[in-house]
């Protein structure tokens, strides 16, 4: 009686056959990538290194082609303060914050009720609010200035808080409408189940979901009331109230260029945006499920 052997599973005969795949390619890949990162990043930050060593470079060594001066100079920081430019900073920040808030209280409302319901004439509406996105306060400089010429607000904060915020309500409006479409209807229905009015599954629920589209919208409007030139320019006559952006161009004279005190003055600009990034970034992220756990 002749005894068969049964063959071994297929697996167990190939399995130390099978090739194995190399570690070296997926770290290869990440590296090339972290690389490329750091390179483009290296290239955007590289003006701003550039703005540093010419703002502490004294003014004897502005035309070396050394990188790093020989000695370093803090006279053109310690400059913007004494000639009294720290006013036109807190100018440009109640600039930028007023405009901000003025537009997340106007935007807020507008872009939630679009989202939630289809009344008549909602998309006419949505194309209105983009249409005035496509309009530049430098076109319309003169008939700004008549206007708040006409009330009295020439040469106001409050005149450039209400046409920076003019001019960026459109962009909130639309990335905020986009956001609560973006959020199911089936969350607030639940927040309604659990005892929630329209407010409170408003800022218990949809809010902090749409949270990536309130702090891009924040960030938006912030940066541009923060940089706006022309207008500014134009509304303001007393150097006290110009925002920092105008006061910065008093560095630039008829024949000569205070290099030092500009880029002293553009370094110490770019802080509050620096650190308002610094405060939000981690929001971005937790907005993202912040809402959802009850």
């Amino acid at each position: 009686m002749s005894m068969q052997t049964a063959p071994a599973p297929l697996s167990r005969r190939h399995h130390h056959q099978r090739p194995r795949r190399s570690r070296s390619m997926p770290r290869l890949k990440t590296t090339l990538i972290a690389g490329l990162a750091y390179l483009i990043g290296f290239v955007f930050l590289f003006p701003y290194l550039v703005m540093v060593l010419i703002a502490l470079r004294p003014q004897s060594e502005l035309r070396t082609a050394q990188w790093f001066p020989d000695t370093w100079d803090l006279s053109a920081i310690g400059g913007f303060w004494r000639g009294g430019l720290a006013d036109n900073l807190l100018v440009s920040l109640q600039v930028a914050i007023g405009s901000t808030l003025l537009v997340l209280i106007v935007a807020l409302p507008a872009a939630y009720y679009t989202a939630r319901h289809n009344f008549r004439g909602r998309t006419f509406f949505l194309i209105l609010v983009l249409v005035t996105q496509m309009f530049q306060p430098t076109s319309m400089v003169v008939g700004i200035y008549r206007e708040f010429f006409q009330f009295g607000l020439v040469d106001s904060v409050w005149s450039l808080i209400l046409v920076n915020g003019g001019f960026n309500l459109a962009f909130a409006v639309w990335i905020l409408n986009a956001y609560f479409s973006s959020i199911p209807r089936e969350l607030e229905e639940a927040a309604f189940i659990d005892g929630n009015g329209r407010m409170g599954a408003l800022f218990r629920i949809t809010l902090p979901l749409a949270m990536p589209g309130v702090i891009t919208a924040l960030i938006f409007t912030f940066i541009a009331a923060w940089n706006e030139f022309v207008v500014a320019l134009t509304l303001t006559t007393s150097p006290e109230n110009q925002p920092l952006p105008v006061a910065l161009h008093s560095y630039m004279g008829q024949y000569s260029v205070d290099w030092q005190g500009l880029f002293a003055g553009s370094v110490i600009a770019t802080i509050p945006v620096i650190i308002l990034f610094a405060l939000i970034e981690r929001k971005v992220v937790g907005g993202l499920t912040a809402g959802s756990i009850k």
